[in-house]
């Protein structure tokens, strides 16, 4: 079971979590990217690569025995914070449908570039499946 930490004093943060405490088996997930298994782009939309990088993150995570509540910590490294931030919309939406809580440590960072060069975000992954 993991517990979102929220210390005195503080407003709750809106859309991640500030820290999370939680024991068991440890995932460490690399980071993914818009593409499907077949390391296709299909989408060039950020929000559509942001909803695929979030299921290739599920389906890595059930490899385990995990499932997406085992979540405890996300990096998302933005090619473009301005077009990260006009697709929160979608991307909200499609992370409410595939991860369902925000009780995880998140991080949001802008780079240059990402390796491949259709690739706007990339999400590195951290899961504790309880023992």
């Amino acid at each position: 079971m993991k517990k979102a930490l929220l210390p005195a004093g503080w407003i709750k943060p809106r859309g991640y979590a500030n820290g999370v405490a939680t024991r068991g088996t440890q995932v460490f997930i690399a980071g993914q990217i818009g593409w499907d298994e077949q390391a296709r782009f299909t989408r060039l939309e950020f929000a559509k690569q942001a909803e695929q990088a979030l299921r290739n993150i599920v389906a890595v995570l059930r490899e385990a025995g995990g499932e997406p509540r085992h979540l405890v910590r996300m990096t998302w490294y933005v090619t473009d914070k301005r077009e990260y931030l006009a697709a929160l919309r979608d991307i909200g939406a499609a992370f409410r449908e595939l991860i369902g809580d925000y009780d995880i440590a998140m991080s949001a960072v802008q780079v240059v570039a990402l390796i491949e060069d259709d690739a706007k975000v990339e999400i590195e992954a951290t899961a504790v499946i309880p023992d």
